[in-house]
């Protein structure tokens, strides 16, 4: 599935003002990617892939401001703050340098993925963002560039660029800063037309992870014994994942899937201070797919910085698996998506 974006100049009205909007979706990543090898230009220390969902959408509105002070940023009705508030501000100016357009913007954030749940609520976040600036600022874009753009505020963002299946390039962090910024970027990967997944999520916990992504991959690169030895691995992960989508296989994409998830959260157990996201109701759901696949149903685990667990199955059997999974964890919502489309600008803006 490619891209279906590309940002032109947008005309501004005679006040100088445009609004746009765009919507993108969050991505699972099937083959991992945790660390980075430059923080400040957000260069992952390995390549990763990933299937872009088509639930979750975030949906982000940029306004331009012609002489107001400050940026206005909302996110989800209420103003942004902290964290949230220095990270969007800050790639505003990404753009705002890029584009040598000093305007300030109104930024109106709606975003139906858990936040901090490590759901990717902020791999749709900035690629919802990073379309929506590029059009509002005049910055014409191919969706490689913007696929650049968007990891600045969020490396997974990168490959939310993308509908369906993409690889996001680790790059090179020699050289230049341009050679390196230039160098990591997120594609398509084709498929096998046969090839029909579907993921089922169980969200045994929606609220706010107790150690950030940030702190958790520092501490897991600085400190595990295990990273670099996983690091090594992923490297064959990818290989047999893009050859098994383009037989597709399920099978052994699902198997690629769970060993490099796995692999990954033994490097933050392995880190000093351990960093554990799986929590009882996590192994549950995955002792019950285990048990899916002793009854011969092709299920398998993925799971990103977080306690919630996704279930890589066939559609066909996506409404059976979902029933065990409901059944492992009772009261907790469980969700089915299948691969959906890349983020993409929304016509009807006032301009």
């Amino acid at each position: 599935m490619r891209s279906e974006q590309r940002t032109a100049p947008v005309r501004p009205r005679e006040d100088g003002a445009v609004t746009v909007t765009a919507v993108a979706h969050p991505n699972i990543a099937l083959v991992k990617y945790w660390g980075k090898s430059d923080e400040r230009l957000f260069l992952p220390r390995t390549d990763s892939l990933s299937m872009t969902l088509d639930i979750f959408p975030t949906t982000t509105r940029v306004r331009l401001a012609p002489g107001a002070e400050h940026d206005t940023l909302t996110f989800n009705g209420a103003p942004a703050t902290g964290e949230a508030h220095r990270r969007i501000a800050a790639f505003l100016d990404l753009v705002r340098e890029r584009a040598a357009l000093g305007h300030r913007a109104v930024v109106d954030t709606e975003n139906t993925v858990p936040t901090g749940a490590g759901l990717a609520s902020s791999a749709s976040g900035f690629a919802a963002l990073a379309v929506a600036a590029a059009a509002a600022y005049g910055l014409a874009a191919d969706a490689t560039a913007l696929s650049r753009l968007a990891r600045r505020g969020s490396g997974s963002a990168s490959r939310s660029i993308f509908g369906g299946f993409a690889v996001w390039h680790a790059g090179v962090s020699g050289g230049t800063a341009e050679q390196a910024d230039l160098s990591s970027y997120a594609e398509p990967v084709d498929a096998a037309a046969q090839f029909d997944p579907a993921l089922v999520i169980a969200v045994v916990d929606a609220g706010p992870k107790a150690v950030s992504s940030r702190e958790a991959m520092r501490r897991t690169v600085d400190t595990s014994p295990l990273y670099e030895p996983w690091a090594r691995s992923s490297k064959a992960d990818l290989a047999d994942m893009r050859a098994a989508l383009r037989r597709g296989d399920l099978d052994a994409v699902g198997e690629v899937a769970e060993r490099n998830a796995l692999g990954m959260h033994a490097t933050m157990l392995a880190a000093r201070p351990a960093v554990r996201y799986m929590s009882p109701a996590s192994l549950t759901v995955l002792d019950r797919v285990l048990q899916l696949r002793r009854d011969g149903i092709a299920a398998y685990v993925t799971m990103d910085a977080g306690p919630n667990v996704k279930v890589l199955c066939r559609r066909a059997d996506a409404d059976r698996v979902a029933a065990a999974v409901r059944g492992a964890a009772p009261g907790r919502a469980v969700h089915i998506a299948g691969p959906g489309r890349g983020a993409r600008l929304l016509a009807g803006d006032a301009r």
